[in-house]
């Protein structure tokens, strides 16, 4: 009984108009969602690239300091 159920409703959702009406169901909710998320991406992008620039002067502070040692 329990399988045959479980079946019936993937048999359901496998159909196309079932899937455009479900699409059209969450668009809303997955913007919504985004829009929401969207300042926390950008957030977390700037963080990123200033580690990166920060990690980048170092390596080249080290590299720098390097080359003066290696011709003493």
């Amino acid at each position: 009984m329990k399988d045959s159920i479980i079946l019936l409703c993937l048999e359901i959702l496998r159909r196309p108009d079932v899937k455009i009406e479900l699409k059209n169901l969450m668009a809303p909710i997955i913007e919504l969602i985004l829009n929401e998320l969207y300042p926390y991406i950008y957030l977390s992008l700037i963080f990123v690239i200033i580690s990166f620039l920060l990690h980048l002067g170092i390596f080249i502070l080290l590299f720098r300091n390097k080359s003066k040692n290696s011709i003493l």
